[in-house]
């Protein structure tokens, strides 16, 4: 399938350059703010939040490009391997550009914001958006994959919170953080089912095996690795989720029994 390299290109570099500069101008609007938290936060804790914001914004806007495709994309949809990529191939390129952004973030301020995780994440999902870049292949699949971006803002909001230093238990931080764990769940975990019901739906047949054994071994295991990081940030979300949740409760009881009512 013919690719448009010189277009795949000047998305990626456009898109790494734009994440640059929003990165750099974050930290300036913030800091102008004389009145915000944000002056108030260490240096550390400032590059990370410049770092959260970008990420908001590009998980922003690629994911709701993503779900347009996902719902509205016909090529795709009816070809799921080998659909025309031309639409969602713009929205792989927007997300690499950030991706290769964020990396040289990481790894230039490795001591304040460094995650081997992060790393693994990312690199993951650059070589199997440079398969689908360069061949035209799994557009459909590669797209669905992106969808879990729509969970980063509220995860990123969480983070928020904790460096302003909200109250565990204000209404805002508890309903982001029920809000974190649902959209989390919807769009990286329960979908793990029906992805691989999909892939073995597809196993074996002529338009799967013309992708080629490399194609096919990469594609696969590239989603096992960042599903299984998935699975472990599920874990832990939901672990801090439950502990909120029961403390509210043992306050409330607390409370109801000092006033002296037994709900």
């Amino acid at each position: 399938m013919d690719i448009n390299t010189h277009m795949v290109i000047s998305i990626v570099c456009t898109s790494f350059f734009t994440f640059q500069l929003l990165f750099h101008f974050v930290s300036h609007w913030f800091s102008a703010k004389v009145s915000s938290g944000y002056n108030n936060l260490s240096n550390e804790k400032k590059i990370e939040w410049n770092s959260r914001v970008v990420s908001t914004c590009h998980s922003l806007v690629v994911g709701t490009f993503g779900l347009y495709l996902f719902l509205f994309d016909e090529a795709t949809i009816a070809d799921p391997l080998w659909g025309d990529p031309k639409h969602v191939i713009v929205n792989i390129a927007t997300a690499s550009g950030y991706l290769i952004s964020d990396l040289l973030i990481i790894l230039l301020n490795w001591k304040v914001i460094g995650d081997k995780f992060f790393v693994i994440h990312h690199c993951t999902a650059l070589y199997a958006y440079y398969i689908v870049m360069t061949q035209g292949i799994l557009a459909f699949v590669a797209n669905f994959r992106l969808l879990a971006e729509l969970s980063s803002p509220f995860v990123n909001q969480r983070w928020f919170f904790e460096a302003l230093k909200y109250p565990k238990f204000s209404k805002v931080n508890v309903l982001n953080g029920v809000l974190m764990t649902v959209v989390f769940f919807l769009v990286r975990i329960i979908v793990i089912p029906p992805f691989y019901i999909f892939i073995y739906s597809v196993w074996g047949t002529e338009p799967y095996k013309r992708l080629g054994f490399f194609v096919q071994c990469s594609w696969i295991s590239s989603c096992l690795v960042l599903d299984v990081m998935n699975v472990m940030w599920m874990i832990k979300i939901s672990k801090g989720c439950i502990k909120v949740i029961s403390l509210i409760r043992q306050e409330k009881a607390r409370s109801s029994l000092q006033n002296g009512k037994l709900d």
